[in-house]
């Protein structure tokens, strides 16, 4: 009788366990952690940025390389300086500021596949866009504000690009790049902040920038109002022809 008793025991537990780890397996949260994914949150990569600034060359940047991203709440902007745009990886716990220091964060984490001769070459032109073109593109007060941009006259360098811009359709091997965000997308702010100006001299840039701005991602991270915008001042441009001097897109910045 007692070893009845006992075997009755052990089958009601070993059912009863059963039970609990179908329930267990059964139950689907809303989002779960498995070795090689991340949650929703923990993958977030933060943007702190606005439209009429600087920071949609980032958005453009992580849209042409498929990385997802959310706008962060600017009083929460961690910039050390208050500015944007400003990036937050929350899954690496980093914090990164300066656009062309977060194009080359996010093209680094990105699984382009590049080899090493393409990616050096794309750092580097993100780096000239930002130390080099960057200057030419906006002359600065020594408080640091815009007054006037440097490509209403020649420019040796912006020649030489247009040199190499006569042989090829973007800056790097291989096609489109992170290189060209960081070039073309400072170029673009011109005819955006001093509309009329007149950049024919250079046609092989024009092309180019044309280009760039018909891409899909350009006019999502931008805006298509923008977009159509830049697209037809440079067929102008490509004709010819010279608005003259207008009233600023959206004022200096």
């Amino acid at each position: 009788r007692i070893r009845t008793l006992s075997m009755f025991r052990l089958v009601l537990i070993t059912l009863l366990n059963a039970t609990v780890v179908a329930a267990f397996v059964s139950f689907s949260p809303p989002y779960r952690y498995n070795a090689g994914t991340t949650t929703a949150l923990s993958m977030a990569k933060v943007l702190y940025g606005s439209q009429g600034s600087r920071s949609p060359l980032c958005n453009w940047a992580a849209y042409e390389l498929d990385v997802p991203i959310t706008m962060g709440d600017l009083p929460k902007n961690p910039h050390p300086f208050g500015q944007i745009p400003c990036l937050v990886d929350e899954e690496e716990d980093a914090t990164c500021f300066e656009s062309g220091a977060i194009l080359g964060y996010l093209y680094t984490n990105a699984d382009t596949g590049d080899s090493q001769k393409r990616k050096a070459a794309i750092l580097s032109w993100i780096a000239w866009a930002n130390a080099s073109l960057d200057p030419i593109c906006f002359l600065e007060t020594p408080e640091g504000k815009v007054y006037d941009t440097g490509l209403k006259g020649p420019n040796r360098r912006v020649e030489r690009l247009d040199e190499i811009l006569s042989k090829q359709d973007f800056l790097v091997d291989g096609g489109f790049s992170t290189a060209d965000v960081a070039v073309a997308a400072y170029l673009l702010y011109v005819p955006q902040f001093f509309q009329g100006i007149d950049l024919s001299r250079w046609p092989n840039v024009v092309r180019y920038m044309k280009d760039c701005a018909s891409r899909d991602a350009y006019g999502k991270a931008f805006g298509p109002q923008v977009q159509n915008y830049l697209v037809k001042s440079l067929e102008v441009m490509q004709g010819g022809e010279s608005g003259g001097e207008k009233k600023k897109l959206f004022g200096v910045f």
